[in-house]
């Protein structure tokens, strides 16, 4: 006996933060929607703490405002972004990067866990929204007239447009068969919180230090997300040790810097992979988040980027639905794939080409990026391309846009 169809306007595969902002950002629209995702319903309401702690910019603060996502943020865990500093070796002076005028931060802290569970909270008050937990998709077909979804159990939806936000090594991506470039880093981050002696005043810290990359992001009080990045096997060996030895270990590395350091949580260790596809749509299909731009994080920016992507790509679809249009047409789908690769191609490459830069050992890579630093702190043009950068996840157009690029083309073909 063959499985009715359930129908739906719009499919929505991965319940991560991305993928229900953007199943809040079409509520109200009159579009049928349906978001499926592999974790159990508890898993969703309740997920557990990660590690990960997201700087969100001000361009996220407003969009989860406007999503009505902000409000059901623990206001106690957000932690104001007052500026970033840059570190080169065994250097005290960096480079700093300051909240542009009228700013008094350059945006907020706030753990991941945290996020995907407001923005389910959200959406699960949505009556336009079938939320589909514990199912893995199967199959995966578009043609011109919609698109049809298998389910592991069996069921099949369909619709006129899927929506994929599952994860940079997406599923969905490789079964609709859009290719995409990997860059393994060679590397894999520990992410903890830890007390500190020393106060962080607010300051996330990115160290460059020798055969290894340090960053301190800002909690309440002295209390920090500290990111350790080295090679797997050393990372394991980190993970391994005793609380009180790793402890110790990390006040070596941060040469004492933080003063006594004290172990705050679990211990999580992430590779480092980058993920850019060569297209992020194809026939009534569309990647977002990281889906779309799976990011190195020393920029933090990854789920900044994909709130970008449900703004531009949720605009056309209402904008589409309201004149009663096709909103899985081609001509929408590629005004998005345009909008967002601009908007993500050169953070992209410049992100690439700094970690690039920034890990090489050679002696003229140190002099190189000693002299960046240097160059970055005394030339105010790019101290507010970066500053802008940071504050609202997107590099600008125009002349100090180029003048940057320049500057990281030249410094990875001098590595």
């Amino acid at each position: 006996m063959a499985t009715e169809a359930l129908d739906f306007d719009l499919l929505i595969v991965g319940g991560g933060p991305v993928g229900l902002c953007f199943a809040r950002a079409l509520r109200g629209t009159g579009l049928r929607l349906a978001l499926v995702e592999k974790q159990p319903l508890s898993a969703l309401a309740e997920p557990g703490y990660d590690g990960r702690e997201i700087a969100l910019t001000q361009r996220s603060a407003r969009l989860l405002r406007e999503l009505e996502v902000w409000e059901r943020l623990p206001a106690t865990d957000l932690a104001p972004l007052r500026s970033a500093r840059v570190l080169n070796g065994v250097a005290t002076e960096g480079f700093d990067v300051r909240p542009g005028a009228g700013a008094t931060e350059l945006g907020f802290l706030i753990s991941n866990h945290l996020i995907r569970r407001a923005a389910f909270g959200a959406a699960r008050e949505q009556s336009d929204l079938t939320l589909i937990p514990a199912a893995s998709v199967i199959g995966l077909t578009t043609d011109s007239g919609g698109v049809q979804v298998t389910l592991g159990d069996g069921r099949v939806l369909t619709g006129r447009l899927v929506v994929a936000a599952d994860t940079r090594f997406s599923e969905t991506r490789r079964a609709i068969g859009i290719p995409a470039h990997h860059h393994d880093f060679g590397k894999t981050m520990l992410v903890c919180r830890m007390t500190h002696e020393v106060p962080h005043e607010g300051i996330a810290t990115e160290w460059f230090a020798h055969q290894q990359t340090l960053a301190v992001l800002p909690l309440n009080g002295n209390r920090s997300s500290i990111v350790l990045t080295l090679p797997h096997v050393e990372i394991e060996a980190a993970r391994r040790l005793a609380p009180a030895a790793f402890e110790r270990e990390m006040e070596r590395r941060f040469l004492s810097r933080l003063g006594r350091m004290t172990l705050d949580s679990e211990r999580f260790a992430y590779p480092l992979v980058g993920v850019y596809p060569s297209r992020f749509t194809t026939a009534r299909y569309a990647a977002v988040g990281d889906a779309a731009v799976g990011m190195h994080p020393v920029t933090a920016h990854g789920f900044n980027l994909g709130l970008l992507g449900v703004e531009t790509l949720s605009r056309l679809v209402i904008e589409a639905s309201g004149r009663a249009e096709d909103i899985g047409s081609q001509r929408l789908l590629d005004r998005y794939d345009r909008t967002h690769r601009r908007a993500t191609l050169p953070l992209y490459l410049a992100t690439n080409a700094v970690v690039g830069l920034y890990t090489a050992e050679s002696a003229p890579a140190r002099a190189l990026r000693s002299a960046l630093v240097g160059f970055a702190r005394r030339v105010r043009p790019v101290s507010a391309v970066i500053s802008g950068l940071l504050m609202q996840g997107a590099l600008p157009e125009g002349g100090p846009r180029a003048a940057v690029a320049r500057l990281l083309a030249g410094a990875s073909t001098r590595r």
